[in-house]
């Protein structure tokens, strides 16, 4: 099999993927610091590396060109529990073959090696990892939003089109301008508009532009959109709402790189990486005949989909932290309630719906402490008021948008949806009560309501 090298300072996690890794028949070495790792790498010849962030003395990301240096053929599964989007895109520049959350399952750990030992690279040299502007920010740590940081780092540096597809209010444009500024177009234009905020008669255009007297040499009267981007990014949100008329010409820029002015037979060539949102079914409305199948294909090179707030609730104290410092001058204290409060409701505008939430309780609060009094009240339809409605709301949103994510192409065919998901909820449960009741099984079995020959039994399952 394999030689693989664990650089992590924790020993627990040392131990348990040695034992994992030497049971599937690799060679397993432990090195609890970047110095130990670059020993180890001198005279055991890894194949793959799991490298933790997080080191005594110097850290795993600072410290991953030398590593790759020193075993030029060996892949590197970056290891974080304090991920976010700088880290993820860090370690995907620096040359990471994958990224990892902790916590995180041994059955994904010997996934993600299979994957990195079947396909082990060259060496070549390493890109250094690019600032993004600090006001190009996403913020969260939950693995829906990891899950994203990971995707944005993977395609930030090519130029391939991409759709964000999300809820309103989920951050779609942010993560947008994230692929933009960690990408090579970076000090290039980076142009938007809403193509739901434009009236049908001037969409064309406001991105191909018009020129009066084509055929005399006149210049544009209105420059478009897609020649103001020429060289960066042109985000365009709401695609769904494009004419189909619109559409054909979108085609004609995604397949050759030209444009097209309104009142012009002349093509002009433009060069521009194209990410496009929507908060729409766009292949339902392939169905209905009013979005075209190859612009969806052509746009959907590479998916992003952002997650509703209901699905990360874990980010609502990151997120508060962040409106609250982006307001300037004295910043208001939360209480744990405040906090309580907010992950209590049901959030259908999302990221947006919180941040104007947080307003309102900074105004009505005056400077004080911030309390669940100080929220705006709900509004109509929002969470009944059953204990825990707002967790079971949280609970069927994450639901939705699994089952989104996960939903085959061909949906008359078998499939095993219902095995994948209630195997994974049941793992999450299972783990989170043994953990709150810190291991002690009996104590787990009895709050989940299961004797404890079973509960043993879903563990080894």
């Amino acid at each position: 099999m394999s030689r693989i090298l664990v650089v992590d300072d924790e020993p627990a996690i040392g131990w348990s993927l040695r034992e994992r890794l030497g049971d599937e028949g690799h060679t397993v070495e432990v090195a609890a610091s970047v110095e130990a790792a670059v020993d180890s790498c001198g005279r055991f010849s890894p194949d793959a590396l799991l490298l933790d962030v997080r080191l005594p003395g110097r850290d795993g990301l600072s410290a991953l060109p030398d590593l790759k240096a020193l075993a030029p053929g060996a892949r590197i599964v970056v290891m974080t529990a304090f991920g976010d989007l700088d880290t993820a895109v860090r370690a995907m520049n620096a040359g990471a073959f994958d990224y990892l959350v902790k916590p995180f399952d041994l059955e994904s750990v010997s996934q993600v090696l299979a994957r990195a030992l079947a396909d082990r690279p060259d060496a070549g040299p390493v890109s250094s990892p690019a600032e993004p502007p600090c006001d190009v920010r996403l913020v969260g740590g939950s693995p829906p939003m990891q899950a994203v940081f990971k995707q944005i780092a993977l395609v930030a540096p090519t130029d391939l089109p991409v759709l964000v597809t999300g809820a309103t209010g989920t951050g779609k444009e942010l993560a947008a301008r994230a692929i933009h500024a960690h990408g090579p177009r970076r000090d290039r234009p980076f142009v938007a508009t809403s193509l739901a905020a434009l009236a049908p008669s001037v969409i064309e255009s406001e991105l191909f532009g018009h020129v009066r007297g084509a055929f005399t040499g006149a210049a544009a009267d209105r420059t478009g959109l897609f020649d103001l981007g020429d060289g960066g990014t042109v985000f365009l949100d709401e695609i769904g709402e494009a004419p189909l008329d619109v559409q054909v010409k979108l085609l004609r820029v995604l397949q050759g790189r030209e444009v097209v002015p309104v009142g012009s037979v002349q093509s002009r060539p433009v060069d521009v990486r194209v990410i496009a949102a929507t908060n729409r079914d766009l292949k339902a409305a392939i169905v209905a005949g009013s979005f075209r199948d190859d612009l969806f294909h052509r746009l959907n090179v590479f998916p992003v989909a952002m997650p509703p707030l209901a699905a990360r609730l874990d980010d609502i104290p990151q997120l508060v932290e962040w409106f609250l410092a982006r307001r300037g001058g004295p910043r208001p204290a939360t209480t744990p309630a405040f906090l309580a409060a907010l992950r209590a409701r049901p959030w259908p505008g999302n990221v947006r719906e919180l941040e104007h939430a947080v307003a309102y309780a900074c105004v009505v609060a005056r400077g004080g402490l911030l309390g669940p009094e100080h929220l705006p009240p709900v509004e109509a339809g929002g969470p009944p008021g059953t204990a825990g409605s707002g967790a079971n709301d949280a609970v069927a949103a994450a639901v939705k948008a699994w089952v989104a994510e996960q939903w085959p192409a061909d949906p008359t065919a078998a499939g095993d949806l219902h095995d994948r998901l209630v195997g994974h909820v049941e793992a999450v449960l299972v783990e989170e009560a043994l953990a709150r009741v810190a291991g002690n099984r009996t104590a787990a079995a009895r709050t989940l309501g299961v004797d404890r020959a079973t509960l043993r039994a879903k563990l080894e399952r």
